[in-house]
C-alpha cells in the first residue's frame, strides 16, 4: 500500500519521539514532498523570515482556495522538520523550515517558538525576541516564551544598553482572530498545529482569577520585603508578572535587585515599568540608581532630571543628582 503524507507524518513523529531526528526529518520530507507532487502550492518565503508576494499574516488559503487543508498540514510538517533540524543543531534549516511554515499558517505558536529557539542559538537575539512576543500575544500563558523575552531582554541589555528596543525589528501585531488559546503538546513530539480553540465561556472568570491570584503574590513579595527576603520576595513578583504585568510590580522587583546588587536586572525590570508607564518616578529613580552603580553615569543623570520633570522639589533625587555630578 503506497505511503500518504498522513502516515508518513505519524511515522516521523514516532522517530522523533525515539530521538532519531535524521530519520524522522527524511520521514516529514518525503511526505512534503508527495503533498508538493499533488499540486500544494509551495510558499515564498525567503531563508529568515517570513516574506513573500502577500500580505504578512495573510493565509495560503486566501489565495489558493481549496488549498486551506493542504497548506495546514504542509505547515505542520515543515513545523516539525524544523524540530528535527533544531534538535540537530541545524539552527539556519530550522529557520528558514520554520518561516515557510508560519508563511502558510500564520501566527502558529509552536513554528514561531521553534524559530525563535533557532535565533537565539544562532545568537539573532532581537529576531528571537521578535518571535517570543509575537507567541505572548498570541497565547499569554505560553511559559517557554515568557522566559525566552527573559533570556532575550537580559542578552539584549547587555548588548545593546539601556536604548535596547529602539534597535528592534517591528513586532507584527497578531489579529485578534488569532489571539486565543492554543493547545500545546509537550516538546517531547512535535505533533500537528491544533486549529485555535474556542474561548471557553468561564474564560473571564479565568483572567479575572489570574489578576487577583497576581495580586495575591505581590502582596506576599511586599511582606517578604519587608521582612529583609528580598531573595524570596523576586521570586514572588516573578510569579505575579507571568499572570499580569504591572508597573508596580516591576519596580518592585527592581528594589529587591538593586538590594541584591543584580543591577542590570533592576534596569531591566524598570525600563518594563516605563513601558508601561512613561513618568513613573519609581522606575525613574531606582533605575538612575542602578545605573549609577553601573558606571553609567550619563543615562542615570538623564533619568533623574526627566524624573524632576515630574517632581521638581523630589529631594531624594535632587540629592543623587548631586552625587552624579560628582562622579
Amino acid at each position: 500500500m503506497a505511503a500518504s503524507p498522513g502516515s508518513l507524518r505519524r511515522a516521523g513523529n514516532e522517530e522523533f519521539r525515539r530521538g532519531q531526528y535524521g530519520a524522522a526529518a527524511a520521514l516529514y520530507t518525503r511526505a512534503l514532498a508527495l503533498l508538493e507532487a499533488a499540486g500544494t502550492a509551495r510558499p515564498r518565503a525567503g531563508p529568515g523570515r517570513a516574506g513573500g508576494g502577500r500580505t504578512r499574516g495573510e493565509p495560503l488559503s486566501r489565495l489558493c482556495p481549496g488549498a486551506g487543508e493542504a497548506a495546514e498540514e504542509r505547515s505542520v510538517l515543515l513545523a516539525n522538520r524544523a524540530a528535527c533540524h533544531l534538535k540537530d543543531g541545524a539552527c539556519r534549516l530550522c529557520v528558514a523550515d520554520c518561516s515557510d511554515a508560519l508563511e502558510l499558517v500564520p501566527f502558529g505558536i509552536k513554528p514561531l517558538l521553534r524559530r525563535a529557539a533557532a535565533y537565539e542559538a544562532l545568537e539573532s537575539y532581537r529576531l528571537a525576541y521578535v518571535d517570543y512576543k509575537t507567541v505572548l500575544q498570541v497565547d499569554c500563558t505560553v511559559q517557554a516564551a515568557h522566559d525566552g523575552v527573559n533570556r532575550m531582554t537580559k542578552a539584549l541589555l547587555e548588548k545593546d544598553g539601556v536604548n535596547w528596543r529602539q534597535k528592534l525589528p517591528p513586532i507584527p501585531t497578531v489579529p485578534v482572530s488569532a489571539q486565543t488559546r492554543w493547545s500545546i503538546p509537550s516538546a517531547g513530539a512535535p505533533g500537528a498545529n491544533p486549529p485555535p480553540a474556542t474561548a471557553p465561556k468561564g474564560e473571564p472568570d479565568q483572567t479575572a482569577a489570574g489578576t487577583q491570584r497576581a495580586r495575591t503574590l505581590k502582596e506576599e513579595g511586599n511582606e517578604l520585603v519587608k521582612k529583609g527576603n528580598h531573595k524570596k520576595a523576586v521570586e514572588k513578583y516573578s510569579e505575579s508578572l507571568q499572570l499580569n504585568q504591572e508597573c508596580a510590580t516591576y519596580t518592585n522587583r527592581a528594589l529587591c535587585y538593586l538590594t541584591l546588587k543584580q543591577y542590570k536586572e533592576a534596569v531591566q525590570d524598570c525600563t518594563e515599568a516605563l513601558r508601561l508607564d512613561p513618568k513613573n518616578v519609581k522606575a525613574l529613580y531606582r533605575r538612575a540608581q542602578a545605573l549609577k552603580e553601573l558606571k553609567d553615569y550619563k543615562s542615570s543623570i538623564a533619568d533623574i532630571k526627566s524624573l524632576l520633570k515630574t517632581e521638581p522639589k523630589n529631594t531624594a533625587a535632587l540629592r543623587l543628582l548631586q552625587e552624579l555630578n560628582r562622579a
